[in-house]
């Protein structure tokens, strides 16, 4: 079984239950990493290498930057406040 807890929860109209549902919610906020995808710990102090999964993925993404695979295209100058 899945760790976390199972949360009900029901639509209640008119002093009448509607529909039931449970919904489970896991203890651990995850996301996916952009080279490999596997699930990286959204938790700065439990993955030093966020938004990356692993230092390996983080090389591999620093890497593609200097081998000039990414881009950051200019455009207009953001003009600064006028005063």
């Amino acid at each position: 079984m899945k760790e976390g807890k199972n949360l009900a929860c029901a639509r209640i109209e008119n002093e009448r239950i509607l529909r039931r549902e449970t919904v489970h919610e896991s203890p651990k906020k995850l996301l996916k990493g952009p080279i490999c995808k596997k699930p990286a710990e959204k938790d700065k102090s439990k993955n030093p290498f966020l938004p990356f999964c692993s230092e390996r993925c983080q090389t591999i993404d620093m890497g593609a930057w200097l081998d000039g695979k990414y881009v950051v295209k200019e455009g207009e100058p953001n003009p600064g406040p006028e005063y």
